[in-house]
């Protein structure tokens, strides 16, 4: 574990997956982190995991509750006194099937959690750090962002969102504030196992890389963006796919 690099993360959805592999780079390098997620315990295994109370400190609770939001920024800035980087990492997809018969209630719950409740992050932490101290914020989106993603059509229209919502946002926060995205392909966590699991190398076979890929793959990205290496970057979306829409066909 690097020396403290006097930098405070703010990850949502981190007790395990692509938010836990995110939060390990940034303690990697230094970085103190506060992660959120639905379930408690998973929060304190997560963060024993990243080093203990002196590195991390989880909070529990739903990312589109508003009080929850409130609750963990305000508990990182009382433990540490700032924040530099947010990582809107949450998301859920609760339906698979065509978008004219999706149920329109969940399709609100989609976008109130993928792209509503990330607005709700950045207006607090700007409020509460980077207004005052700027900083850089990363959101994960997904190459259904990209075209047609059969099956999980709304998902992939909140994530397009989060495209656009990244772009307003590096535009308006500029110059003290960076804002980029992420948006990967098939990453091998609990929640994309319904994609994979039983047939992975069928799926795999699909990606020029020929491997699906792994929360530490999205992670290493993440920090390089939150990054002084990423200092002139702004406004963007790295595609992480192991080339998969290389082959344009791949939705």
């Amino acid at each position: 574990m690097s020396e403290d690099s006097g930098r405070v993360a703010l990850i949502t959805g981190a007790s395990r997956g692509i938010g836990l592999a995110i939060a390990e780079a940034l303690v990697a390098r230094g970085d103190r982190v506060v992660i959120t997620g639905r379930d408690g315990k998973a929060l304190e295994e997560a963060v024993e995991q990243l080093g203990g109370a002196g590195r991390a400190v989880g909070v529990a609770g739903k990312s589109h509750d508003p009080d929850h939001r409130e609750a963990a920024v305000g508990l990182a800035m009382e433990r540490f006194g700032r924040i530099d980087a947010l990582v809107n990492n949450v998301g859920t997809n609760p339906v698979v099937g065509s978008l004219v018969d999706l149920d329109l209630d969940t399709a609100r719950r989609i976008l109130d959690v993928n792209v509503i409740a990330t607005l709700g992050w950045v207006e607090l932490v700007h409020r509460a750090s980077l207004k005052e101290h700027g900083g850089a914020i990363v959101n994960v989106s997904s190459v259904s962002a990209l075209g047609p993603a059969p099956g999980i059509g709304m998902y992939g229209a909140s994530k397009a969102a989060l495209v656009q919502l990244t772009q307003q946002l590096a535009y308006e926060l500029a110059p003290s504030v960076r804002v980029n995205a992420v948006a990967p392909a098939v990453v091998k966590t609990r929640f994309a196992e319904p994609l994979y699991l039983g047939h992975e190398e069928q799926v795999a076979a699909a990606y020029p890389l020929k491997r699906l890929g792994l929360p530490a793959d999205v992670g290493g990205a993440v920090a390089f963006l939150l990054s002084e290496h990423a200092s002139w970057i702004t406004g963007q979306t790295l595609v992480l796919d192991g080339g998969l829409t290389l082959g344009g066909d791949w939705g």
